[in-house]
């Protein structure tokens, strides 16, 4: 039987914090506030800005590797060379999906949802920097659907840049339907030279399971790297979906123009199953969580050793943990 101090002891082993006081190097993410955003730095860097405000949803733009290596598009939120304009609510980085109680908080048409950020519960800068908000989800009358509440850590050492994203998600107005469509969820868009096809493209697709390329597309993976060149220089993203998110391993919109998302929902789109298959009903009162850890690194998925940073990601077991710890309290 687990007990509180099982718990805890556990989550002092496998979080980050624990691997830093064993001997690694501490750094520091600072995170300070400008109009409508705030601006993250990681070891004296600009990493990216938080945006709040402004758009239909929150964004994270730009995201910066290696080198300073734009990892997302410009486009729309900013000019930028050799882009295709196409998809305007992908926004470099962002959570919705395309159907929730029959309104579409991915898409942004006239008919379509927003999401406003209500206030931040947490904003605290260290060797973690660490955002906690809660947001409301309106359809286009000004309805509430549903609420939510999200974490954005980042860490300040590791190999690479390493952030995490959860999101809980309330069905707080009713239930709430999660419908089968693949037009979701946990969402990038990546640089232009990044992507597979296109006038620029030279980059390259990998999931956990070994498939690779156009292939990738709708399958299940435990995580899956996009990789490809900017200015000059291999980079990738790995996307690792957490072992205790629903319908693990998820099944993932990756596409060759440079979009890569995470979507566990769209099961008539990538499996030919009957429509309807991949619906998800959370019942009134009741509430989701997803859980997802960005890599983002030089070289290819070998070179940046994505499998075994996907392996210790795996047994990071602090924030069920925590989960459970309040269930028990």
């Amino acid at each position: 039987m687990f007990t509180k101090e099982v718990f805890v002891a556990a989550a002092l082993l496998f979080t980050p914090a624990f691997a830093q006081s064993n001997g690694q190097e501490r750094g520091h993410v600072e995170i300070h506030q400008e109009q409508g955003k705030l601006r993250i730095d990681v070891n004296g860097k600009h990493f990216t800005d938080y945006i709040f405000e402004g758009y239909s949803r929150p964004v994270l733009f730009p995201i910066l590797g290696p080198g300073g290596a734009k990892m997302t598009r410009n486009y729309p939120l900013a000019p930028g060379e050799n882009e295709d304009h196409d998809h305007p609510h992908h926004k470099s980085f962002w959570w919705g999906h395309g159907d929730m109680n029959g309104v579409d908080f991915w898409a942004e048409g006239k008919d379509s949802g927003k999401v406003v950020q209500e206030e931040f519960t947490k904003v605290a800068s260290g060797s973690t920097g660490i955002i906690g908000t809660r947001d409301k989800y309106l359809d286009k009358d000004g309805k509430v659907v549903c609420t939510d509440s999200r974490t954005l850590k980042i860490y300040s050492s590791g190999p690479g840049q390493m952030f995490d994203f959860e999101i809980t998600v309330y069905a707080s107005n009713g239930d709430l339907k999660f419908g089968d469509t693949k037009e979701g969820t946990m969402a990038m868009r990546l640089a232009e030279t990044m992507r597979l096809k296109g006038k620029v493209g030279h980059g390259h697709i990998v999931n956990s399971e070994g498939v690779r390329d156009d292939d990738t597309w709708g399958k299940h993976a435990k995580w899956v790297d996009y990789y490809g060149p900017v200015d000059g220089k291999t980079v990738g993203v790995a996307i690792f979906d957490h072992p205790s998110n629903p319908r693990h391993p998820t099944t993932w919109h990756v596409r060759d123009y440079g979009l890569f998302a995470a979507n566990p929902f769209g099961l008539h789109d990538f499996e030919k199953k009957p429509a309807g298959a991949g619906d998800l009903v959370v019942k009134a009162g009741d509430k989701i969580t997803f859980r997802y850890r960005f890599y983002i690194h030089s070289g290819d998925e070998k070179e940046a050793r994505v499998k075994q940073a996907y392996e210790e990601y795996s047994k990071d077991l602090g924030d069920v943990i925590n989960d459970r710890l309040n269930q028990i309290k």
